[in-house]
């Protein structure tokens, strides 16, 4: 039986499967839900449930009304009323699976590798800044990887990968990788793009391989004359995990364009700058965030606690955080 999923207080609504999410669903009739990890981790895409019945894996059956709800995981079991966040209409969503080939791999860290891939001949990947795509295995598992090119660079793909110790991607099918090794992907999946429609400041915050999609939306917004302020925080652990400073470094040195902040969690004892977890940094610098927009990257647990200091700490609206929160394949949807 298909159910109704009606958005309360608009004219939106649409149908939905038994077992398909509500997210899922809003794409396929052409609405965007903020989405990032669709593993129920990073909440990007909660909203409230304001009537009827959803099956949340993990959680078991919600009826309305009730807040916190995770779309990604969220299946109807009635027709429902909810309220997202945002939802908003686009154009359906058009992908497309590719044989890539590995062009370069450079190596700028011991533990991150740039991975340059090119795309058959005559194919052009179309996708937004700051969005993702899959890499599928030999048994048809993926992972999920930001592209840190901007859209006009579409001939290739370039992707930032951290090893993760026993990560069977990072380590066990990148050790392999060489020049010449096909891989197939799909995109372009994800939300995390800057908001055209909004001329605020804005504040990226980007733990570790979060630099990445980071990188795609600041070199677009260079590219298009974009004139809004931005100020990059780059947290790690040390100096090395810094992995391409001299990008950032290079955009602060044109005045009034972007400002770089970067933050060590455990520095060397001849770091003199900014120490720390990197969110409170940005607290340490913005007391009021209620005029500026807040794009966060990286660990769901930096991406998690910078949405809630930020909003009770420093009067961030909600609507203004946007968040990818980089989740390990590995890691299970969330549990009661």
């Amino acid at each position: 039986m298909t159910y109704t999923v009606t958005v309360t207080g608009t004219d939106i609504s649409f149908p939905c499967e038994p077992d398909e999410s509500v997210l899922d669903a809003a794409e396929r009739s052409g609405y965007a839900i903020p989405y990032s990890c669709r593993k129920g981790v990073c909440s990007s895409c909660e909203g409230a449930l304001d009537a009827g019945c959803l099956d949340v894996r993990g959680w078991g059956m919600s009826q309305g009304p009730q807040s916190g709800v995770l779309f990604c995981q969220a299946r109807p079991s009635t027709d429902t009323s909810i309220t997202p966040k945002r939802i908003t209409k686009q154009d359906r969503v058009i992908r497309k699976t590719l044989t890539a080939k590995v062009h370069r791999i450079t190596r700028p860290s011991p533990d991150v590798a740039v991975v340059q891939l090119r795309l058959p001949t005559g194919v052009r990947a179309k996708f937004a800044a700051g969005q993702y795509l899959k890499v599928f295995l030999d048994d048809g598992d993926s992972r999920n990887y930001s592209m840190a090119n901007p859209p006009h660079e579409n001939d290739g793909v370039q992707l930032h990968i951290r090893r993760v110790q026993g990560g069977r991607f990072s380590d066990e099918v990148l050790g392999g990788l060489e020049k010449g090794t096909r891989l197939r992907i799909e995109l372009p999946y994800g939300e995390f793009s800057l908001n055209p429609d909004s001329d605020r400041p804005v504040i990226f915050v980007a733990s570790g391989t979060g630099f990445a999609p980071v990188k795609s939306i600041i070199e677009d917004h260079l590219k298009r004359g974009g004139e809004r302020s931005v100020h990059l925080y780059w947290g790690a652990r040390g100096q090395g995990d810094i992995y391409l400073p001299e990008l950032p470094e290079k955009w602060a040195s044109d005045p009034g364009r972007v400002s770089f902040t970067p933050v060590l969690s455990h520095p060397a004892e001849d770091w003199t700058g900014r120490t720390g977890l990197v969110h409170r940094a940005v607290l340490e610098d913005y007391a009021n965030l209620s005029d500026h927009e807040v794009y966060a990257c990286g660990s769901p647990a930096m991406t998690s606690a910078a949405r809630e200091d930020f909003v009770h700490e420093a009067g961030l609206a909600p609507d203004n955080f946007y968040c990818d929160a980089f989740v390990a394949s590995g890691e299970p949807v969330v549990t009661a």
